[in-house]
């Protein structure tokens, strides 16, 4: 595999409506898993997880085993199986959120797996009902495989980073709300509480955190796909900080250090770059908020980056 294979080209305007679609699609599989998997601590119980093939749920527990629903970004197939042997399939093809939805649930009944979801999308502007939405049903293969093989090489790099820490550390996980893949370090310490903020806000922020993370983008503010870094709260001085490499900027409107995909994909070594771009994003936040670092990195790799 070439790096070009790994780290492939992924313009917004020529994939937008599979984006959209697909945005949607991963949104009623992850309701699924968050109906009936146990609460974990900042939503993690209700992520997806890159694999060899796509994404997946993980084993949901329903009854007497668990089952699991998995994107297959090889294939283009929707698969869903069971402990008890028993499994169901279906293509991955233009087609409707209406009937995406319906067509999983039916599966899922037909396995006895009765669940019911807020079919109702977020993070989202202008949402629709996911049984009534006939308005987003593009699907191009190419360009969701694509972006299936950035996750893969993001994933990688992401698991190296959150190996050097041994304080409280997320898995790396994707986020089918926002629909970005994301791995967060924390502090140890409570973060003061959002005034006004609603439960999933303060749940995904009751504590320090300093996160990093991978976007399609939205055409707008972040015209293309993205790497993110934010710490929450914000220390006094973050968005001044130097952070690397030089292509690296501060958004103001989104409060968030960013460094465009394409920067990372031309590079020589673009795992490196992206590695950089973790680490001195970390620093800026962990330096400034004044983590207790000593206790929360390995020895190791903090004398390799000091």
């Amino acid at each position: 595999m070439t790096q070009s294979d790994s780290w492939p080209a992924l313009p917004l305007a020529e994939w937008k409506d599979t984006y959209a679609t697909l945005h949607m699609w991963t949104q009623i599989v992850g309701k699924v898993r968050l109906a009936l998997s146990p609460q974990i601590n900042h939503w993690w119980g209700s992520t997806l997880y890159v694999t060899a093939r796509g994404l997946t749920t993980s084993p949901i527990p329903y009854k007497k085993g668990v089952f699991e629903v998995s994107f297959d970004f090889i294939a283009h197939t929707l698969e869903i199986a069971t402990s008890l042997g028993e499994s169901r399939a279906f293509r991955l093809v233009p087609r409707t959120v209406a009937e995406f939805y319906s067509k999983l649930m039916d599966a899922l009944h037909s396995l006895g797996i009765e669940v019911k979801v807020w079919p109702m999308p977020v993070e989202v502007p202008r949402p629709v009902r996911f049984n009534l939405d006939e308005s987003h049903a593009a699907y191009d293969g190419e360009y969701a495989h694509r972006f299936w093989q950035i996750l893969v090489s993001v994933d990688t790099v992401f698991w190296e980073f959150r190996s050097r820490f041994i304080g409280k550390v997320s898995p790396v996980h994707f986020f089918w709300g926002s629909f970005d893949l994301a791995m967060t370090r924390f502090s140890g310490r409570r973060a003061p509480e959002r005034p006004g903020a609603d439960p999933i806000t303060k749940e995904a922020y009751s504590h320090e955190v300093i996160s990093m993370g991978f976007w399609p983008g939205d055409g707008e503010i972040v015209k293309d796909a993205a790497f993110y870094a934010y710490a929450a709260p914000e220390p006094a001085g973050f968005k001044e900080h130097r952070v690397r490499p030089a292509k690296a900027f501060y958004s103001t409107e989104k409060s968030e250090f960013f460094l465009m995909y394409d920067d990372v994909r031309s590079s020589d070594t673009p795992g490196q770059l992206l590695l950089e771009f973790c680490q001195s994003s970390y620093e800026a936040g962990a330096i400034l908020g004044n983590w207790d670092r000593s206790n929360l990195e390995r020895a190791a790799v903090r004398a390799r980056n000091a």
